[in-house]
């Protein structure tokens, strides 16, 4: 019996170990052209992604989905112009980044990890957090801007709330033309949910270098 018990823990933790740990993936090589997109969207929601040559054209992006925790290791970069890497979790909170990157060519980068808004009578989870990022930038390679955007090397992250672009006169409208077109009154919203046009937390932004 005393075995059989010592088994089952020793499957339970293993099981949770393998739970907990997060996703590792290596790319030798990931070139994207222009608009093009590469999507990061297993079940675990925690990523560790190592690339050794990114190469991300005008408008290409990065997108991680479901994902809580993003580590992105890049160890050499040649990006274009207004390429963005954006990451959601879940219930309309952004992911958090943490991407160290060597920055050999740069013309504009986006790192978009900010809150989803709630949208009432059609999501059913509240306006969303935005994420908290920190972006390494390599010594050895360009250093980055964030002041000048038609310029050259100019990175932009945004940890914005979700919540914040909503219009709370329409949003009333919107839920109350749901609740009178639906047969039974609040049935008509998601769960018979309603949130307040309350926005949710911004998220924290850190650039550093090594």
């Amino acid at each position: 019996m005393a075995h059989i018990i010592a088994v089952l823990f020793l499957f339970l933790g293993t099981s949770f170990l393998s739970e907990a740990s997060a996703q590792e993936e290596h790319i030798s090589k990931l070139e994207l052209g222009k608009r093009k997109k590469k999507t990061f969207n297993s079940r675990d929601s925690s990523v560790v992604i190592y690339i050794d040559t990114l190469i991300m054209k005008d408008k290409s992006s990065l997108q991680f989905y479901g994902k809580k925790d993003v580590k992105l290791v890049v160890k050499y970069a040649e990006i274009g112009k207004d390429a963005f890497i954006s990451g959601i979790c879940c219930q309309n909170n952004a992911s958090d980044f943490d991407i160290d990157i060597n920055l050999q060519k740069l013309g504009s980068l986006y790192v978009i990890a900010r809150g989803l808004d709630a949208f009432n009578g059609t999501k059913t989870d509240p306006n969303g957090n935005g994420g908290k990022v920190t972006f390494t930038y390599d010594p050895n390679g360009i250093t980055p801007q964030s002041e000048q955007r038609k310029q050259k090397n100019y990175v932009y992250i945004d940890v914005s709330a979700g919540g914040r672009a909503i219009n709370p006169v329409s949003d009333l409208n919107q839920i109350y033309s749901r609740i009178a077109m639906a047969p039974a009154g609040l049935r008509g919203l998601p769960q018979g949910q309603v949130y307040s046009g309350s926005p949710g937390q911004d998220g924290e932004a850190t650039v550093t270098t090594k």
